[in-house]
């Protein structure tokens, strides 16, 4: 992991220098770098008024200042701490936690050149948050700030409150706190008990001063105690929000009406082959898809709520498995593997070997027909995501993925219902910035009302699973 971040960030900076090198010529990188910012960016405006003037001197310093303000962006990595799978050797033995999955993964990332953040998803891991202070670049330098940072991904404010308290107590200062809707978003689901965006934000809005007071005064005296350099008194956590999102109006709103910071857009970028590696097939299908062919499954091995879509080939895989009574993967990588219940070595509930066993404990309780398949569809419905997440990426860049699984899963969430088009990254960022509207024919709701009605059908669901069950 470590010399991969390294490798990429060479190649980032080879790139931003051969964008800056380039000709202010219509077409080129140079003036795409430029035009991509919003309308009110400082830059933007520069750039503008440097195309107006005439050729000379002062459209060459104008030039000269521009290529200069040019900037890359931050390489930041994402890691599940929930996925910290124990490492095993050959013989069986566990190997010592630093070989963990998750505190690999972010060792790999603390041991890197990159002046950057890692984000922190899928809840509090204990082990990986003592870990970060065994990392000196976590800790703020002669200026005051961290070289690498952290963003934590929260559902709410009570739980960005107590994991920035837990980081602050070990000298660790939160950059970022990233808000994401419960289930308006794809990927994995984290439902909240019915809160819903508005009141989160409106609860953030009014006590982030609060909240930013407490944990400097936290931070201060552990980093003192520490003897670490002091953090800058005048340290701000920025507030993100993603989830959902689909017009510039809305994107304005969260940023004017609730101090939003940032805003994340995700799902509609899988229809711009330049920003995502997904494969021309499943584009297609993404291209084509309705509302109903999104849908929130339990095909995760976590055992967490994950957006699906219907038509992938890695949906059409996992139901010709069942058909032909082989249900499950044979389970290569591992990287998902929890569960103890038939050994003492995890494996992982989408595996064959799982089902296998499970269906063979489900048979052996003599349960009605109805019954019976009600349960054995629960434990079938599970998919490899280890190979179907990734199968995409390696079929787009004219790779094989080993072992022939080539079945794409991939998990957009619902709001990519909205979008139809196949096109380029300046024309979707200009969709984000209000310069031209992307969305089809689908009538839309405002995204809080989408996210209402997404926890409506939830519950729905939920009660009827339970009623089920009762039987």
């Amino acid at each position: 992991i470590t010399a991969y971040l390294d490798l990429l960030q060479r190649l980032v900076q080879r790139n931003t220098e051969r964008v800056r090198s380039e000709a202010f010529t219509p077409g080129s990188d140079i003036e795409k770098y430029f035009l991509l910012l919003a309308d009110d960016h400082p830059l933007r405006a520069r750039y503008l008024a440097m195309t107006a003037l005439p050729d000379g001197a002062q459209r060459n310093a104008a030039q000269a200042d521009l290529r200069a303000a040019i900037r890359p962006g931050a390489i930041d990595v994402n890691i599940m701490a929930k996925i910290d799978r124990t490492v095993h050797a050959k013989d069986g033995t566990p190997l010592p936690p630093e070989y963990a999955e998750g505190m690999a993964a972010f060792r790999g990332f603390a041991l890197s050149q990159l002046d950057s953040s890692i984000v922190m998803s899928a809840g509090y891991n204990p082990r990986i948050y003592s870990y970060i202070a065994s990392f000196p670049d976590f800790f703020p330098g002669p200026d005051g700030i961290p070289r690498k940072k952290i963003i934590l991904k929260v559902s709410d404010l009570r739980s960005a409150m107590v994991q920035g308290r837990i980081l602050a107590k070990k000298g660790i200062w939160v950059s970022e706190f990233r808000i994401e809707s419960g289930l308006n978003c794809g990927g994995h689901a984290f439902a909240t008990e019915g809160h819903l965006m508005g009141p989160i934000l409106e609860e953030f809005k009014a006590r982030r001063d609060e909240l930013n007071a407490e944990l400097l005064t936290v931070c201060a005296k552990a980093l003192a105690e520490g003897g670490h350099l002091p953090l800058d008194p005048a340290s701000r956590f920025r507030i993100t929000v993603q989830g959902g999102i689909g017009t510039a109006e809305e994107d304005r709103f969260l940023r004017s009406h609730y101090g939003m910071d940032g805003t994340g857009w995700g799902s509609p970028f899988l229809l711009v082959p330049e920003a995502t590696s997904v494969d021309d097939g499943t584009m297609q299908q993404l291209r084509q898809a309705k509302q109903e062919d999104f849908f929130l499954s339990w095909a995760s091995p976590l055992g967490i709520p994950f957006h699906n879509f219907r038509h992938s080939t890695g949906e059409a895989q996992r139901k010709l498995r069942i058909a032909k009574n082989r249900p499950g993967s044979p389970c290569y990588k591992k990287y998902l593997s929890s569960n103890t219940e038939f050994t003492e070595i995890p494996i992982c509930t989408s595996s064959r070997q799982y089902m296998d066993l499970k269906l063979k404990q489900l048979k052996a309780m003599d349960l009605a027909p109805e019954a019976y398949e009600r349960e054995a569809a629960k434990i079938t419905e599970k998919d490899c995501l280890c190979e179907g997440l990734g199968a995409g990426a390696l079929l787009k860049n004219g790779m094989h993925p080993a072992h022939k699984l080539e079945a794409v899963t991939i998990c957009p969430g619902p709001n990519l219902a909205y979008f139809s088009r196949v096109v380029s990254l300046r024309t979707m960022v200009d969709h984000i910035h209000g310069r031209l509207s992307l969305l089809n024919t689908t009538e839309r709701p405002h995204m809080f009302i989408n996210e209402l009605k997404l926890y409506v059908d939830y519950l729905r669901r939920e009660a009827e699973q339970l009623a089920k069950d009762a039987t």
